[in-house]
């Protein structure tokens, strides 16, 4: 295990484009990697925070798919100018896989339980059953 970790992953950009609007640059990311199944987003947010002189936080890496046979992924990357404008323009969900936000605490079923459960009832006791517990 320790001797897959060794092997090096080459990082090239394509198709780059500095978004000025968004405060980022975006680009299309290959990765070749032979001799290791993946590498992980953490590791090209790194490689990427360096590259390109940033923070790591401020780095989004997605959409990874690797190609037949292995060897190279390709997916997007983008690089923000700074935190505050990857908080204000990266979507929640990717926030939250950077590590960066935090989930809403109840579960969709629960929601959709609480939902079916409202329906049942009319007036004011629908304020009894709707209240959290």
């Amino acid at each position: 295990m320790s001797d897959s970790k060794a092997k090096a992953a080459t990082l090239r950009t394509r198709k780059f484009l500095t978004n000025r609007l968004l405060q980022r640059k975006q680009f299309v990311l290959d990765v070749i990697h032979p001799g290791r199944a993946n590498v992980s987003r953490d590791e090209l947010r790194e490689k990427l925070a360096k590259m390109y002189k940033a923070e790591k936080d401020a780095v989004s890496v997605f959409g990874l798919k690797t190609a037949f046979g292995g060897g190279k992924s390709t997916g997007f990357g983008l690089v923000y100018d700074n935190l505050e404008a990857f908080k204000k323009f990266e979507p929640t969900y990717r926030q939250i896989r950077n590590g960066m936000g935090s989930r809403s605490g109840v579960a969709r079923k629960q929601r959709k339980e609480r939902k079916n459960r409202a329906k049942k009832v009319r007036g004011v006791k629908k304020a009894k059953v709707t209240a959290k517990k």
